[in-house]
C-alpha cells in the first residue's frame, strides 16, 4: 500500500516543517525503528525508560522518509542535515497515530460495521461469542482479542496477547480484513485502548457496545476508579459520536448494557440518546424492578441457569417497555450454551443483543445458534484425557472473577473442589490474601503456585495469598508449591472421583514471568502431559 503524505495528513491538523515534502511516498507505517523499512512514516513515542526521539536516526537509516516527533530532536538531528526527511512535530505522537493511520489505511472502520466490547472481565469471551454467532449467520467477518484474532478466516492465535493494540495496528487489521471481503468487525476495547493518553481506539467508528462489568483494576495507569470508569465509556460515547459516518449507509447504533452491574446506568447514560438494551442473570430481577433509563426500554434476563459438566441451560426472558403498560415479557426462549460456566450467559446476550440489532435477525433463529458457540481457549476450558476428576482451565485472577466462577461450581460438585492459583508480582497487592479469602470459602483444597512473580520473591508472594486462607490447614488443605507444573501434578495425586480441578490464572498465556527470565509455559499442554503420566490419555 502507498500514499502520499499529502494525502495521509489531509484531515489532520498535522503538517511537515517542510511543505515541499508532502508529496512523498510512504508505503507503511513504523512505531519500533526496529520494524522500519524503505518509504515508512516512523512515530517516535515517548517512553517510561527511553524516549523514542532516541532512535529517529535509526530509523532513517533504515528508510524512513517521514517522522513524527514530540518535544526536541536530538542535538545530532536537523531537518536541515536530512532534508530528504519530512519531520513532523505534534504535542503528542502517541494520540498522533490514530487518525494518521486511519487515512493510511483508508479509513477502514468507515466500510466495516464495527462491535467494540469492554468491561473488566468477560471481554475476550464475549467478542469470540459475536464473532462466531456473525459466522453462523453467513457474513464475513473478523475480530480483534487477547486470545486469538481472525482477518476473515478462522481464528489464530494472538502472538503479542495485547488486548487492545496500538492504533497502527488496529486500521492495519481493519484493512486487511476489508481485503478479504470482511463486512463486520468485532473489537476487544480494553480501558487502556479507550484511553484518550494511548488513542488507540480513537479513529474507531463503532456501531455497537457492549459494557460488561467495572471493577477496580489496571489504576496504575489511570489513577481512579472513577478515571478507570470514565474512559471505558469512551466506548458508548462513541456510538453517538460517530452514528452517521459510515460509507455503507447509516447504521443505527445500539448499546448493550449488564444491570447486574452497579455502572450500568453510567455507561447507559453515556450513550444516549442511543437505543441501549440490558441483560442479566440475577434471578431476583423482574418486570417490577428493571431500570428506568431513559434509553433502555428493553432487558433480556437469563432464568432458570442449571449448570452441568459441558455446559447449562436456561431461559431468556424479552422484557420490553411498553408505553403505556410498564415493562412485560415478550417472549421466553430455551436456551443451551455447550461451555462451562454460567456467567458465559452475560456473554451470550450481550453478543445476541449487539448481532440481533446490527444485522436484523430475530431473535429466536440466534438464540437457536448458541449450542453450537465454542468457548475462548484458557477460558473455562475443559480437559478431557478420560481421567475421573474434572479439570477446568480459567484465566480468573482477581477477586471479582472468583467470586463469579467458584458458587457454581460448589453448587454442582458431587465431590471436592481443588483450586489452584497464585498471584501477579508487581501489581496490585491487596487482592492477594482477597484471593486467598474467597478461594478458601469454596475450595476444600487450596494449591499456590507461581503466576508471573516477575521482581517478587515467589514464596513470599505466595504467603500473601495464604493470609487469607485462615480455615485451611497447610499440608492438608491448603499447600504452597512455587513451581507451576509440580503444584498440578500434586493438585492431580489428590483429586478423586467427582472432584473439580480449577486452574486458574493463566488461562491462554504462553509464559511465566520471572525476574531474570522467562518460562515458556501452557497450562492446558502442561496439564494434558500430567495427565498422560498418570495414564490418561486421549
Amino acid at each position: 500500500m502507498q500514499k502520499t503524505l499529502r494525502q495521509i495528513l489531509a484531515n489532520t491538523k498535522l503538517s511537515p516543517q517542510n511543505s515541499d515534502h508532502l508529496d512523498f511516498n510512504i508505503s507503511g507505517l513504523a512505531f519500533d525503528s526496529r520494524k522500519v523499512e524503505k518509504d515508512f512514516l516512523f512515530f517516535a513515542l515517548p517512553g517510561v525508560h527511553v524516549d523514542g526521539n532516541s532512535f529517529i536516526q535509526k530509523a532513517i537509516e533504515k528508510g524512513a522518509k517521514a517522522v513524527v516527533y514530540q518535544g526536541e530532536l536530538p542535538q545530532n538531528i536537523t531537518p536541515q542535515q536530512y532534508s530528504s526527511v519530512a519531520f513532523i512535530h505534534t504535542d503528542d505522537s502517541r494520540f498522533a497515530m490514530a487518525p494518521v493511520s486511519d487515512a493510511f489505511y483508508d479509513y477502514p472502520s468507515k466500510k466495516l460495521v464495527i462491535f467494540g466490547v469492554t468491561g473488566t472481565e468477560g471481554k475476550s469471551s464475549t467478542v469470540f461469542f459475536t464473532w462466531q454467532l456473525l459466522r453462523l449467520c453467513g457474513y464475513k467477518c473478523g475480530f480483534i482479542s487477547t486470545v486469538e484474532y481472525s482477518l476473515g478466516g478462522d481464528a489464530l492465535p494472538n502472538p503479542e496477547h495485547q488486548t487492545t493494540p496500538e492504533a497502527p495496528l488496529i486500521n492495519e487489521k481493519l484493512y486487511q480484513m476489508i481485503q478479504n471481503g470482511c463486512t463486520h468487525a468485532v473489537i476487544e476495547s480494553s480501558s487502556h485502548g479507550l484511553s484518550v493518553k494511548t488513542n488507540r481506539l480513537g479513529s474507531i467508528l463503532f456501531d455497537a457496545a457492549s459494557f460488561m462489568n467495572v471493577t477496580h483494576e489496571h489504576l496504575e495507569f489511570h489513577g481512579s476508579h472513577e478515571k478507570y470508569k470514565d474512559d471505558k465509556a469512551n466506548l458508548f460515547r462513541n456510538l453517538l459520536a460517530h452514528s452517521h459516518r459510515k460509507e455503507n449507509g447509516t447504521v443505527t447504533p445500539v448499546g448493550a448494557v449488564n444491570i447486574d452491574d452497579p455502572a450500568a446506568n453510567y455507561f447507559a447514560e453515556k450513550a444516549m440518546p442511543v437505543n441501549v438494551v440490558g441483560f442479566s442473570i440475577n434471578p431476583n430481577i423482574s418486570t417490577k424492578n428493571l431500570p428506568q433509563s431513559p434509553n433502555v426500554n428493553r432487558v433480556l434476563c437469563a432464568k432458570q441457569i442449571e449448570g452441568d459438566e459441558t455446559g447449562f441451560n436456561f431461559i431468556i426472558e424479552d422484557c420490553q417497555l411498553a408505553t403505556n403498560d410498564g415493562w412485560h415479557i415478550a417472549q421466553s426462549l430455551g436456551c443451551r450454551m455447550n461451555t462451562p460456566g454460567d456467567f458465559n450467559a452475560y456473554n451470550a446476550m450481550a453478543a445476541l443483543i449487539m448481532v440481533e440489532s446490527l444485522c436484523s435477525r430475530n431473535l429466536k433463529d440466534l438464540a437457536a445458534f448458541l449450542p453450537q458457540i465454542q468457548p475462548v481457549r484458557g477460558r473455562m476450558s475443559k480437559i478431557d484425557a478420560g481421567q475421573p476428576f474434572e479439570v477446568l482451565v480459567d484465566y480468573a485472577h482477581t477477586p471479582s472473577s472468583f467470586n463469579t466462577i467458584f458458587p457454581p461450581l460448589r453448587d454442582r460438585v458431587k465431590g471436592k473442589i481443588i483450586s489452584l492459583f497464585g498471584s501477579g508480582g508487581e501489581r496490585d497487592t491487596v487482592k492477594r490474601p482477597q484471593q486467598g479469602e474467597i478461594a478458601a470459602k469454596y475450595s476444600d483444597i487450596v494449591i499456590l503456585a507461581d503466576e508471573d512473580p516477575r521482581g517478587e520473591e515467589p514464596m513470599e508472594l505466595l504467603e500473601d495469598i495464604a493470609a487469607g486462607c485462615k480455615n485451611l490447614i497447610r499440608g492438608q488443605s491448603l499447600y504452597l508449591i512455587c513451581d507451576r507444573p509440580q503444584a498440578i501434578r500434586k493438585a492431580f495425586s489428590l483429586a478423586k472421583a467427582g472432584d473439580i480441578v480449577l486452574l486458574l490464572g493463566k488461562g491462554h498465556e504462553n509464559s511465566i514471568i520471572y525476574k531474570d527470565f522467562t518460562m515458556p509455559y501452557d497450562e492446558i499442554a502442561e496439564a494434558k502431559k500430567a495427565l498422560a503420566e498418570m495414564g490418561f490419555s486421549r
